[in-house]
């Protein structure tokens, strides 16, 4: 009642503003209530919000009147039997509220926090608890000290502009975060599963530091489920302070948690309740068994598995309850799942609120179920979950709420969306593309249609390219991403090669997830690609066939020709290479397809699982080359300790041509630290050893290579986490050999085809033969070595020291390889 009559009453003030309405009022009103101070606002409006003498409604038609915006103060008392009401109307009106002095936090969203609207009456109180909303959102931005004033500016006809003044402040972060409780994994490892992160003198780079009440409990829930997936089933975050100190300025976090033993699954099993479905027959889908350590989040994706296949056989209204049975002396778990023939209960409609973005049926196509359906609670949970994966949203939260009739419900879907796009300057160097940087402009989540789209273009020291890619992540209306990438790629000479490259194509490219875990990616590309021998008096790689003037020993001006100065000494392109030169532009076409097993526990910086893809491309399909490759690739990741993680890797590949044709030589497979650290780019495998002054520059590429690696990652102790720094051990194998091409060129020197073998630098030319010596030994390679490995706030970067063990005779070797890359 008193909200209604406070609701309406409202509406009546503000109809006598505006249009200069009278109210009338009853008798009682008149005699009851008397109204002081009221000049311009009609006093029958005043005394309608209050209904009665006592305290109760007294106090609630003060609240309700200073709501209103157009009084500085409201006062009541009852005296005698009657209420009197004081008022002080709001001289002003506001025009607009603005803000100055703001950097951090736009005036768009700073209005939104404030109560003071434009076109209202100035309200003194509601001003000054403006203040504390404005330093409350500072404070959510880590600028706990931002300092905020206001001033009325006058304006013409009795109305004033409301002016915030903001003094925004230092950075006020978190300066410490402390674990109380756990001995089960370190603080490092806690650090770790946490976006909140403290202080450092990186701080000016980043905004994870900043106390955000919300981070933190999806932090808790982080914490609480990598509990849960190790066995700790008792665990429990007891409490969680927050405190601010003053000096150093910062937040002070401290999370206490009582973890509990760890368990272990002492047995599984599936009870059917419905007579029509065996139990049994449903024990092949869960995906945890008797010994091993207890996992939630395997009862889960055993719990939707079993409804899955459960609904398939007709019962679309079962339920699948997880049971746990602990053994507190064993510290084993028995889990049974029953399966039960649930109510008859239907979706009535899926109601989607606060997506000011995404549209709607982005978030609908994350149900396996519709409205209409069944309801089933294990898949609305599954829901949620893939609308938090996909990083659209800040929260997700799903509930429900009766429907039309007791067997209907409604499904309400409330999301915040959050910005996807991103706008980055990257730059880096490593050991093969020399310095680069790339800018590109990334949108995933494109016109809130879910899509994913990039545009990218990088110029480095020895490449450049561009490229764009589209994915659509739903295409036909199914759970298939589809897309393409366009790229253009252009490689120059350097020290590891004396040819350049260019490669210009498109890829279409399709993505069908067959379960959780595995995915079939079949593709198609068409592409374009050459490669030119550079030739003039900075990079002569070619004189030996066509002299450079001024350049090329025994041209004018240039001493005369010998075995220690001539055109091979100056850098020589192999004849393979200048073959493949020769051939001009040449067209690929090829179809292929990648199967991709994935079980990591995080993609970015995996601690544990595995993932491995297998991967066959046919070219042949038009265009110039024939061929048939196959590559794998296999990682296993196993955290030794709490902090120490290992990983193997397998990895592998084959490429045969057919159709009578030679395999081009780009189209080889050239490894170098990529399969054994310890060796420069291109700098194993088969190579053209008819030149010894080029050997470094003489790799032809393989059609076979394999190898293994075993790698111990691990904290630097003494710093930071939030810096990022890990060390690591390692130990690699592998080998490259194969080549499949020509070695007599004779036609490329305008020689008859077949003409025998001349040997090179020999007198009185000095130049080279007509044949090649390729060295395609099949040695192993191997070699030992130590990283340091940085997930900076530029990006990864990464510096590897490898000492060769065992190496071909012409191997090249490369002590130090360094990667890294940076947005910013």
């Amino acid at each position: 009642m008193h909200f209604l009559r406070g609701y309406f009453g409202r509406l009546i003030l503000a109809a006598c503003l505006v249009f200069g309405v009278v109210g009338v009022t009853s008798a009682a009103y008149a005699q009851d209530i008397v109204v002081e101070g009221a000049h311009r606002v009609d006093v029958a409006t005043i005394r309608s919000y209050f209904g009665g003498t006592d305290q109760a409604h007294i106090d609630q038609g003060i609240k309700d009147l200073s709501a209103t915006g157009m009084f500085s103060k409201v006062s009541a008392r009852a005296v005698g039997g009657r209420v009197i009401v004081s008022v002080v109307e709001s001289s002003v009106i506001l025009n607009r509220v603005a803000f100055e002095g703001n950097s951090k936090i736009k005036g768009d969203q700073l209005a939104v926090e404030v109560q003071s609207k434009a076109r209202a009456g100035y309200n003194e109180a509601v001003a000054t608890a403006d203040i504390d909303r404005i330093k409350e959102a500072y404070r959510k931005y880590g600028r706990s000290d931002a300092k905020v004033t206001y001033r009325l500016v006058a304006l013409p006809n009795g109305r004033s502009d409301l002016v915030f003044t903001i003094d925004e402040g230092d950075k006020t972060g978190i300066r410490e975060i402390k674990f109380v409780g756990n001995q089960a994994f370190s603080n490092y490892r806690l650090h770790g599963l946490m976006q909140t992160s403290e202080m450092n003198f990186l701080s000016f780079l980043k905004t994870s530091d900043v106390y955000d009440p919300d981070r933190l409990a999806s932090d808790e829930e982080a914490i609480r489920k990598y509990y849960m997936k190790n066995g700790y089933a008792d665990f429990r975050i007891t409490n969680t302070d927050v405190h601010y100190q003053a000096d150093p300025a910062g937040y002070i976090v401290t999370i206490s948690m009582e973890e509990g033993p760890q368990y272990h699954v002492g047995s599984v099993k599936v009870d059917s309740h419905i007579p029509n479905v065996d139990g049994q027959a449903l024990n092949h889908l869960v995906k945890i068994a008797p010994g091993d350590v207890y996992n939630a989040s395997a009862v889960e994706l055993s719990t939707e598995a079993v409804t899955r296949d459960v609904a398939r056989q007709g019962y679309a209204f079962s339920e699948v309850r997880p049971h746990g049975d602990r053994d507190n002396a064993t510290h084993e778990i028995g889990i049974a799942f029953t399966v039960d023939d649930g109510p008859k209960v239907y979706i009535e409609r899926i109601d989607i609120q606060g997506n000011t973005r995404t549209r709607d049926y982005v978030i609908r196509r994350e149900f396996d179920i519709g409205e209409g359906d069944p309801y089933n609670h294990a898949l609305i949970e599954k829901a949620e979950r893939r609308l938090n994966n996909l990083g659209f949203f800040k929260k997700v939260h799903i509930t429900n709420r009766p429907g039309s009739t007791p067997d209907r419900v409604i499904v309400v879907v409330e999301v915040e969306d959050q910005p996807t796009g991103s706008f980055s300057i990257s730059g880096g160097y490593s050991t093969t593309d020399g310095a680069i940087a790339e800018v590109s402009v990334t949108e995933t989540n494109f016109l809130g249609r879910g899509q994913y789209v990039k545009l990218s273009a990088s110029e480095g020291q020895y490449s450049r390219g561009w490229s764009a890619t589209f994915t659509e992540p739903y295409f036909l209306d199914q759970r298939i991403a589809a897309g393409f990438d366009i790229y253009h790629k252009e490689t120059d000479p350097y020290q590891y090669a004396y040819y350049e490259n260019w490669t210009t194509g498109v890829t279409f490219r399709l993505g069908l997830p067959v379960t959780d875990e595995f995915t079939f990616q079949p593709h198609y590309s068409i592409y374009e690609s050459a490669i030119v021998i550079p030739n003039n008096s900075s990079q002569p790689y070619n004189d030996c066939t066509d002299p450079v003037v001024g350049t090329t020993p025994g041209t004018a001006g240039v001493d005369g020709i010998s075995s220690t100065n001539n055109c091979l000494t100056n850098g020589e392109a192999s004849l393979a290479l200048k073959q493949a030169a020769a051939q001009g532009t040449q067209l690929t076409s090829l179809v292929g397809f990648s199967l991709i097993y994935n079980t990591l526990d995080n993609n970015k910086n995996p601690t544990t699982g595995a993932i491995a893809t297998y991967k066959q491309d046919v070219a042949g399909a038009g265009g110039d080359s024939k061929f048939l490759r196959e590559t794998f690739d296999a990682r296993y990741y196993y955290p030794l300790t709490d902090d120490f993680t290992g990983f193997v890797r397998v990895q592998g590949g084959q490429i045969n041509a057919f159709g009578g044709q030679d395999l081009r030589i780009i189209d080889n497979f050239n490894v170098g630290p990529t399969l054994v650290r310890g060796f420069a780019p291109g700098g194993i495998g088969p190579r053209d050893i008819s030149d010894p002054n080029n050997l470094q520059a003489a790799g032809l590429g393989g059609t076979t290579y394999f190898g293994g690696t075993a790698e111990v990652q691990f904290p630097i102790f003494g710093l930071p986490r939030e810096i990022g720094l890990k060390g690591a051990i390692f130990a690699d194998a592998g080998t490259l050999f194969g080549y499949s091409g020509q070695t007599n060129f004779s036609p490329l020197l305008g020689m008859a085809p077949g003409a025998a073998c001349v040997a090179g630098n020999t007198a009185p030319n000095y130049t080279q033969g007509n044949c090649i010596q390729v060295d395609d030994e099949r040695t192993i390679r191997s070699s030992v070595g130590a990283s340091l490995i940085w997930a900076s706030p530029l990006g990864p970067i990464r510096v590897d020291y490898a000492y060769a063990i065992t190496k071909g005779k012409y191997d090249q070797t490369q002590a130090i390889s360094f990667s890294g890359g940076s947005t910013f």
